[in-house]
């Protein structure tokens, strides 16, 4: 697959439904990115400053978002991007059809000198997202998520091949409980109250959007996040988890939406399957 994907993949009137054909070769168009973008991030150091948030901030994410955006710009001069390093408030109403990016999710982890990070690209349609790339260049792995999830092992800046992609499928929960996935850097009282409520019985703890990625292939089952966290961390690991299988709950325990005020989510459950009854 070439590096540079080719125009018109997109519908030329963006209130038209994406058809199942164009969605899987969109994810595979996003994937591509991610993976040139990762390339990006691998070639930089990981010195950090610090924004004024005081969230940290490296060449890497700076770098990689301006590749990502100049391919998307490619793909579709008309289409929407919201992505971190360049937001500066957004329109003020979100579009039916737009996409959100981090172009390095985990910088602490990235900073920290550990592999867990991602870039993260993803399309929103009528606030789900419908196609999207998680890919871990420290891992070498890249998650796809159109009408199916995917797994393909990748280098950095490397073309994919899809012959040796695996399906994903997220699992039947554990009679004895579920295992859990959970922030590193954001595991508060309130996460461990919910952890004991959901009568966990084996939590890990990490970084990045891969989180929802192992609910995804399997690995886990559930990933409780109360503290607010931005569109562009969640959107594509919810859409690889959705089409797995799994899905994501906001506060109100209906399917997580984009394209809020802000582009800002409060709290949210990732699930491998619908949650028990009563949680």
């Amino acid at each position: 697959m070439a590096n540079r994907p080719a125009a018109g993949i997109l519908p030329a009137n963006h209130v038209m439904p994406m058809n199942q054909d164009t969605r899987d070769a969109l994810a595979l168009r996003l994937a591509q990115i991610a993976c040139e973008a990762g390339g990006v991030v691998m070639a930089d150091d990981r010195r950090s400053t610090l924004k004024p948030d005081g969230s940290p901030v490296t060449m890497a994410d700076k770098n990689a978002e301006r590749v990502i955006r100049k391919r998307l710009h490619e793909l579709d001069p008309n289409l929407v991007v919201i992505a971190e390093e360049s937001f500066s408030g957004g329109p003020t109403r979100a579009p039916s059809r737009f996409v959100l990016v981090d172009p390095l999710d985990g910088t602490r982890e990235f900073v920290a000198g550990r592999d867990e990070f991602a870039v993260n690209i993803a399309l929103i349609e009528d606030g789900t997202p419908i196609a999207a790339a998680v890919y871990a260049p420290g891992c070498e792995t890249l998650y796809v998520a159109g009408t199916r999830a995917l797994r393909i092992e990748v280098a950095p800046g490397g073309t994919i091949d899809r012959a040796g992609a695996q399906p994903l499928a997220t699992r039947a929960r554990p009679i004895d409980g579920p295992d859990a996935v959970i922030s590193r850097s954001h595991l508060d009282t309130a996460t461990q109250e919910r952890l004991h409520q959901l009568n966990v019985r084996n939590s890990r703890a990490l970084g990045s959007s891969l989180k929802f990625c192992l609910i995804a292939e399997g690995a886990a089952d559930v990933y409780p996040r109360l503290a607010p966290t931005m569109e562009w961390d969640t959107a594509a690991g919810h859409a690889v988890l959705l089409a797995a299988g799994g899905c994501v709950l906001g506060p109100d325990r209906k399917p997580l939406r984009y394209g809020k005020p802000g582009f800002r989510n409060t709290s949210f459950e990732a699930w491998g399957r619908a949650p028990p009854a009563g949680t």
